[in-house]
């Protein structure tokens, strides 16, 4: 009988508790956030791992459409008006998609951000395309990574890497006269709000 109650506790406590945990995933879902100019730029995606596989030309095959991850579609969400690498792009939500080579990747923004995979990809939907050259990493990347590397207050660069390759795009604030005048705004803002504090 106390191995019955002990037992029903357990699952009790089990049930209780299950909604925080749960079964690994073989391509983890990501989240990143990173302040950019007056706002700020968001990624999801999912990371899938090498696992010992050959990845671009095979499992990635070149000149086909890649979602850039696994499983839905990544996403990326600029909060204000950016020059993806040279084109300008409005505000919104985007889904990244990639077309790999052997010494260069294009990387192209899509009005799609909500697919799941490449499966229905439409290239009328593009609103960006960018090719840039790819680089070797000295040590493999087991899953991948989208980061969003700061190199100004109003620029930073996507970086993508996976297996022994990475490619970077440069993304900056659009618009740089009004991005300065609203940033000065928000200091003498700042600055406000900091002196009405001491008092």
């Amino acid at each position: 009988m106390k191995k019955l109650l002990l037992s029903m506790a357990l699952v009790a406590s089990m049930a209780t508790y299950a909604q925080d945990y749960s079964v690994p995933a073989a391509s983890p879902k990501q989240s990143v956030e990173q302040q950019f100019s007056y706002s700020k730029i968001s990624l999801e995606y999912s990371r899938p791992a090498v696992k010992g596989r050959k990845i671009f030309g095979d499992l990635v095959p070149y000149n086909q459409v890649w979602r850039a991850g696994a499983n839905a579609t990544t996403k990326i969400t600029f909060a204000q008006k950016v020059i993806f690498g040279t084109k300008e792009v409005a505000a919104g939500t985007y889904g990244i998609y990639i077309i790999p080579q052997a010494s260069e990747w294009k990387v192209i923004l899509s009005k799609d951000a909500y697919s799941w995979g490449a499966y229905n990809f439409d290239e009328k939907q593009n609103v960006a395309e960018v090719t840039v050259k790819i680089d070797k990493l000295a040590a493999v990347q087991e899953y991948f990574t989208i980061a969003l590397n700061p190199t100004s207050e109003n620029s930073l660069n996507l970086v993508f890497s996976w297996d022994k390759v990475q490619a970077v795009v440069a993304v900056q604030a659009a618009n740089q006269e009004l991005v300065t005048k609203v940033t000065d705004k928000l200091r003498e803002i700042k600055q406000a709000e900091r002196e009405a504090n001491k008092k």
